[in-house]
């Protein structure tokens, strides 16, 4: 037997006596198959006429075995504050979870789930790339009493409470809120390149056949006819608007799928979302995981009043970022985005952030490193086309603008709870985490940076995803640079640590 936590004197198997859903078998051989269906299907297929078109059957039959042995085995229980998982029979694994050390709680049901009325759970704690505990499948309302456990269990050793309080909706989208987040993200590229990998795959030839076949046609019916330079300009104008719309139609009925129904609520201290429209994900959070929050605001955005909230959380990843919190607001009026943030940081004051913005000279440091890629640039496409590559020098009064405007919009504001920073112009984003939630500072300085007597000031928190824009200060003069480091290293040395 093995434990991979240790096991407290009071836990035995007898704590361990509830089992996953009757048909939790079938989802785990759906699991298994989705990681064997292509040496089935070459075997189905290429061992035909030698009797080897049988050993699929062997092995779906193998697979169900072993989902059925999975379900005779797993136990899982309650003793005290601590949650018990017993599986296996030859080797023989017992797992005790605290419920404190349980961050996160995920939910999700697709449409078989839905089907079938039950719910795979998601356990998952700080750090690590595996959940604590994954259980595919329990009926769904012993999936919600096991969330509702864990939210009260947990609060019951971290803040002695043990009355559940009364959930309260903090944001909830209407669907015409749901269309709004389809119209301002590009989700549409997702299924784009997820139907150009899934031909890739069935023939590399594929998709280079299937554009030179449309081109040739397009380019053969323009010279056929003999059109003028207008009705090109039309036709060409008229193609990227069909593209441009059939991507945002593809958004919106992404965002459809994902976010219908979407529902943010409060239990206590801890956030919980509910989203989807076929398939239905739910997720809690307490409320002190979040690590560091991000407020976006593009142009679409801006053209429709709105923004996005997303945060950080300090729990198990593995590339399904689905099934964590991320997103508080999908989307919301600037007015709803500030007061979210009010209510659920009170003490940071974050209408009252008094903003430092950046010196004159920033906007210099952030032209200098185009100059010499333009340059470059210029001087390949001149080789090649002649003066006419001289043209791409145009580009170097737009990027000087460009850096004004975003020098002008960046800064940072500082206050005794929380730091925040604010760049872009084009498309805009503040980023802010509590002080208590920082782990590391560190200054760098690229040889441009001593060159303009500059630095950039790095916060580090856990949680941030691959695509989150980093928390940090750029292009601060070199003094402000470290005497800002000078006053967060004390500060951040009188504070524990609260992840």
């Amino acid at each position: 037997m093995t434990t991979p936590e240790s096991t407290p004197a009071t836990t035995d198997s007898v704590a361990a006596d509830h089992r996953l859903h009757p048909m939790s078998w079938l989802f785990v051989l759906l699991q298994q198959l989705k990681q064997f269906i292509l040496p089935l299907i070459v075997l189905l297929f290429f061992g035909r006429g030698d009797r080897n078109e049988l050993w699929p059957l062997i092995g779906v039959g193998v697979l169900v075995v072993l989902s059925l042995w999975q379900y005779f085995t797993y136990r899982y229980g309650v003793a005290g504050d601590h949650l018990v998982i017993r599986s296996g029979l030859l080797e023989r694994s017992l797992r005790v979870i605290p419920f404190a050390r349980i961050h996160n709680v995920a939910l999700q049901q697709s449409v078989l789930h839905r089907v079938f009325g039950v719910a795979e759970v998601r356990l998952e704690s700080a750090g690590g790339r595996k959940p604590e505990a994954e259980m595919r499948v329990l009926k769904l309302d012993d999936a919600l009493a096991l969330e509702s456990l864990v939210r009260r269990r947990g609060a019951a050793v971290v803040e002695s409470a043990d009355a559940e309080p009364d959930a309260r909706t903090l944001l909830s989208l209407p669907l015409g809120e749901v269309l709004r987040v389809g119209l301002v993200s590009n989700r549409g590229m997702i299924v784009v390149g997820a139907a150009a990998a899934a031909v890739s795959q069935y023939s590399p030839r594929a998709m280079p056949n299937l554009f030179g076949e449309v081109s040739g046609r397009m380019f053969g019916y323009a010279g056929s006819h003999g059109f003028g330079m207008v009705e090109y300009g039309a036709s060409a104008l008229a193609l990227v608007v069909l593209v441009v719309g059939a991507l945002r139609l593809f958004s919106v009925l992404l965002a459809l799928l994902q976010y219908y129904g979407f529902r943010l609520s409060e239990h206590g201290r801890r956030l919980t979302v509910e989203r989807g429209l076929l398939g239905r994900w739910r997720t809690s959070a307490s409320r002190r995981r979040i690590q560091a929050w991000t407020l976006h605001e593009g142009v679409l955005h801006r053209l429709l009043r709105r923004r996005s909230l997303d945060v950080d959380t300090a729990v198990a990843e593995d590339g399904r970022q689905q099934r964590a919190l991320r997103e508080l607001a999908p989307i919301a009026t600037p007015a709803a985005c500030d007061a979210l943030i009010e209510h659920l940081l009170p003490r940071a004051g974050w209408s009252r952030l008094q903003w430092r913005a950046l010196s004159t000279s920033a906007a210099w440091r952030m032209f200098l490193p185009s100059v010499p890629w333009v340059l470059v640039v210029a001087a390949a496409l001149s080789w090649r086309f002649g003066a006419w590559g001289w043209l791409a020098l145009a580009w170097l009064p737009w990027a000087a603008f460009k850096a004004q405007r975003r020098a002008r919009r960046a800064g940072y504001a500082l206050s005794d709870e929380l730091i925040a920073v604010r760049e872009g112009w084009w498309s805009r984003h503040w980023r802010f985490a509590e002080l208590d939630k920082l782990q590391a500072l560190h200054l760098t300085r690229s040889p441009i940076d001593r060159r303009c007597g500059t630095a950039t000031l790095w916060l580090d928190t856990s949680g941030a995803g691959a695509m989150t824009p980093p928390l940090r200060i750029r292009f601060l003069p070199e003094a402000e640079a470290v005497g800002l480091y000078d006053s967060l290293s004390r500060t951040l040395a009188q504070r524990p640590l609260r992840w």
